[in-house]
């Protein structure tokens, strides 16, 4: 429909995805719906907050791994500084611990890019209306997952760690004693049943706790 015959009211969404391409054929896709309008579109997480204070959109469609911030850590400030805007994640990994960390955010839903953008577009509509919304395979991985074992503390060391940085560079990263990174380290490697600070921040990632 073109946009001079949309709704009075539209839902105000802003897209966040690093991909150019994905980005940009999801906004030509939603924008394509009557009662959806594309008012913001940023390709790095360090910008989403910012720009939702600018634009006030209705929904915001996050992607999770974004250059800059994850699309995690930005929907916990979104929570606080935009709190009428209402959080729909939507990434390609589909993993129980980024769900729980999600939902601990504060965002409303929760879906995978496999699926057809009606069910994309109709999801918007829900979590604009209170509902949640999950992708029902992706529900019942997480309960059958159980919690993140990994203490905040222990998920920075682990984070700092994926590059391969030193104990001295972590610590420095962290403002903590290298002792203290070490105890750390050594908790997060036991609690994921590798061998080392490397093993454990992969094995952590596959299971979406970083």
């Amino acid at each position: 429909m073109p946009r001079d015959h949309r709704p009075v009211k539209s839902i105000r969404v802003l897209l966040a995805e690093d991909q150019g391409m994905m980005r940009g054929a999801l906004a030509l896709l939603l924008g394509m719906e009557a009662d959806i309008e594309v008012v913001a579109q940023v390709g790095r997480g360090d910008e989403i907050v910012e720009r939702a204070l600018l634009a006030r959109p209705d929904v915001a469609l996050l992607d999770i791994e974004l250059p800059g911030r994850s699309g995690l850590d930005a929907a916990a400030e979104l929570r606080d500084e935009v709190p009428d805007c209402r959080v729909l994640i939507l990434t390609t990994f589909g993993r129980p611990g980024y769900l729980r960390r999600a939902m601990e955010a504060g965002a409303a839903g929760f879906l995978v890019k496999d699926g057809p953008v009606e069910e994309l577009a109709e999801a918007v509509r829900k979590v604009l209306r209170g509902e949640t919304v999950i992708d029902p395979a992706l529900a019942a991985a997480a309960l059958g997952a159980g919690p993140n074992p990994l203490t905040a503390r222990e998920r920075d060391a682990l984070s700092a760690a994926v590059d391969g940085a030193t104990i001295a560079d972590i610590a420095a990263r962290l403002h903590l004693s290298e002792s203290t990174v070490r105890n750390y380290l050594s908790s997060a490697i036991g609690k994921t049943g590798t061998r080392n600070r490397m093993e454990a921040a992969r094995a952590a990632r596959r299971q979406g706790w970083l």
